[in-house]
């Protein structure tokens, strides 16, 4: 109890700094200030804030009816995305709609985030996403309630990246789920958390299996050279003191659970023959497809498998 009013009083804090530093949002002149339900548009919106001495954009999605104080998820698109191709990709809008939350889809730098050793134009300057993102949240509550101890981050690729990286150096979040992602940075001071992970097993841009990975691009950049998806899972078991996991398939699909203290999970889903992809989604970005990206196996929907995996997993 008492490290959540710790963590209500950052992101309060954060809220506030937001409103000194940039000063308001974009995206219909709604100003930061005391959090109501009519500040954030019903429907699809863009707003900024001005971070690290650059105006940063986010999208939102708020859905209709939604005025009491609301779940947030924080989707991070891949590499060469952005947030409004992940919006239009992964289907959140619609799974919002049925489970009553509120979404996020920020821009990356540069279309990548800086994930630690990965990737991009956020990488080579070091740009500060960590504290971008945390103070998004923060921006987002001041316009509207949030219930704070159910406030998820999901992404694809440098966007799962990004989403572990944020469970290992963020206490704002209540669970991660990284899909088609590695662990890239240091994760020695993580805060407990719930963890699911997707992942493909023909994945050749961030192997299952570990080790570098094909290039993103034709020019070479941005290859991935991680952890396998099995040592990432066994790496957040050690940090949530979990008990040992048990194994079940269904098809193409194996899932792995493991039950930890306070009634957190780690799980990891196995889709065998699937590769670099969103399981349910849409096709990858252009640059992604002209690489070669297969389409996104059918035999899971990533998106609502990772919802109520969340609403499972609270504060």
């Amino acid at each position: 109890m008492r490290s959540r009013r710790f963590r209500a009083a950052g992101l309060c804090l954060l809220g506030l700094l937001v409103v000194v530093l940039g000063g308001c949002v974009g995206g219909g002149g709604h100003a930061l200030g005391t959090p109501g339900p009519q500040t954030i548009p019903v429907g699809q919106s863009v707003q900024s804030i001005e971070w690290g001495g650059v105006s940063r954009t986010f999208h939102l999605y708020r859905p209709q009816g939604l005025t009491d104080a609301a779940p947030l998820v924080v989707m991070l698109h891949g590499g060469f995305g952005n947030g409004e191709q992940a919006e239009r990709a992964y289907h959140w809008d619609a799974e919002a709609d049925r489970g009553r939350f509120l979404v996020a889809y920020p821009d990356g730098l540069n279309r990548a985030w800086n994930a630690g050793t990965c990737c991009g134009e956020p990488q080579r300057v070091g740009a500060d996403d960590v504290g971008f993102i945390t103070a998004m949240v923060g921006a987002v509550e001041q316009q509207m309630p949030l219930d704070r101890a159910r406030i998820y981050v999901t992404g694809m690729s440098n966007g799962a990246m990004m989403a572990l990286r944020l469970g290992c150096q963020s206490d704002v979040f209540a669970a991660i789920a990284p899909v088609a992602g590695t662990l890239l940075t240091d994760c020695s001071q993580a805060h407990r958390v719930s963890v699911l992970q997707i992942h493909g097993t023909a994945d050749d841009r961030v192997p299952y299996n570990g080790g570098p990975g094909k290039a993103f691009s034709f020019n070479g950049t941005a290859r991935v050279d991680g952890p396998s998806a099995q040592s990432v899972n066994a790496t957040w078991r050690a940090i949530d003191a979990c008990g040992p996991p048990n194994s079940s398939t269904a098809g193409d699909v194996t899932t792995q659970v493991a039950g930890c203290p306070d009634g957190r999970t780690v799980e990891l889903i196995s889709v065998a023959g699937a590769g670099h992809q969103w399981p349910g989604g849409e096709p990858s970005p252009l640059a992604e497809k002209l690489a070669g990206t297969p389409a996104p196996s059918t035999a899971l929907d990533a998106t609502d498998t990772i919802w109520q995996f969340f609403t499972q997993n609270h504060r």
